[in-house]
């Protein structure tokens, strides 16, 4: 088969061949220009091999807050929850037989010792008391009658001595029948506010539960509770391990409480400690103190739970820097502090921390800067940069 090509194709070898005729033509200048290119295009390749991938920034120290550390002394004070309780409670309770006919308080009042609470209806008692008076006087005439007889010797001196002992008897019948007379009114034998009544008038009452003759018998009803209420205690414990600073107080009668009632206006209030446990609890591990009040303004009610400090010592001349600059490693408690830029971790020893500046001993000075926040950010010996302060150190 034969293949005739174009006429207009047949002019391409010619073209293609020129080519490096061409090249060879092209001036010293334009070789040289693609030199330099070649050249550039080889270093930029050979630098970008040997050299690897560019190093990252170094990044900047971390921002921390810082305090001074300061010196001054520090109270020693114990942080307790305590219970206000009352120094007497009282049950009241008839101790007579009879209809309670009256009682003339309000429930929730304040009492004085004395004041009348409750009538029992008294006419059975006043009938009983005015039989036996008679019958007293009826004796007393007798005896002082058969006595000057005997001295006449008129009568026997056993007649005389029967009518002795009746009239006695009949004294001592008088006197009993005054006392149940008296018991008709209830009167309260404490100074206290009463809770709620809880036998109403009008309802029989006996003297105790289940005995309606008023003899002995099961616990008594009661008819209504009072509390004293000034003065007042409150109750706390410390752990034992504070009993050597607790008796070394009292040796010197030093020992006091304050205790915050939270909502009021008058502030803590402060207390000697009266009354320290005989013994230590042997399933808390803490030992009872009491410490009394006078309640002036019945702010204390028994049952109210109070946030209590006993000031148990007196740190002088210690180190202080704020609560939250000590942290807490595997090796104990330390401190960042900055010295030239450069943050190093010093160990310390916390000899007292009451959540809001904590007294330290360590290889310290007073003024140094510490770090109290961004602490998670540092490197022991890593260098730090300080944005701001702390509040004042206390």
């Amino acid at each position: 088969m034969n293949i005739r090509i174009p006429d207009t194709l047949s002019p391409l070898p010619e073209a293609v061949q020129a080519l490096p005729a061409r090249i060879r033509q092209a001036d010293s200048r334009t070789r040289l220009i693609a030199g330099i290119i070649a050249v550039l295009a080889a270093v930029y390749v050979a630098y970008r091999f040997l050299s690897g991938p560019a190093a990252p920034p170094k990044p900047p120290p971390p921002p921390v807050m810082v305090a001074k550390i300061v010196v001054a002394d520090v109270p020693v004070v114990e942080h307790t929850i305590g219970t206000v309780v009352s120094v007497a409670t009282v049950q009241v309770t008839a101790r007579v037989n009879g209809q309670l006919v009256k009682a003339y308080f309000k429930e929730g009042q304040m009492v004085h010792a004395g004041d009348l609470l409750f009538q029992i209806d008294p006419r059975p008692y006043r009938a009983t008391y005015d039989n036996a008076i008679a019958s007293l006087a009826a004796a007393k005439a007798k005896a002082e009658r058969f006595a000057r007889l005997l001295q006449q010797k008129a009568v026997a001196p056993q007649d005389a001595d029967d009518a002795k002992a009746a009239y006695l008897e009949a004294r001592a019948s008088a006197q009993s029948a005054r006392l149940n007379l008296e018991y008709t009114e209830i009167k309260s034998p404490i100074d206290g506010k009463t809770g709620p009544i809880m036998i109403q008038p009008g309802n029989q009452i006996t003297a105790s539960a289940g005995a309606s003759n008023g003899t002995t018998g099961a616990s008594a009803i009661t008819l209504v509770a009072i509390t004293q209420l000034q003065p007042i205690k409150v109750s706390f414990a410390l752990p034992q391990a504070d009993l050597p600073r607790i008796q070394a107080r009292q040796m010197t009668h030093s020992l006091s409480v304050d205790v915050d009632n939270h909502g009021t206006t008058t502030g803590p209030l402060s207390a000697p400690v009266e009354f320290v446990s005989n013994a230590v609890d042997g399933k808390t591990g803490t030992i009872e103190l009491r410490a009394t009040f006078s309640n002036a303004d019945g702010t204390l009610v028994p049952g109210q739970l109070v946030d209590v400090g006993v000031r148990l010592d007196q740190l002088k001349n210690v180190m202080v820097v704020p609560h939250e600059a000590v942290n807490i490693g595997p090796l104990g408690r330390y401190v960042y502090v900055v010295r030239d830029g450069i943050a190093q971790m010093i160990n310390v020893r916390v000899l007292n921390d009451d959540g809001t500046r904590a007294a330290i001993a360590g290889k310290l000075r007073p003024g140094e800067q510490i770090v109290t926040d961004g602490q998670l950010r540092v490197t022991p010996g890593g260098p730090v940069g300080i944005v701001g302060r702390h509040g004042k150190s206390q």
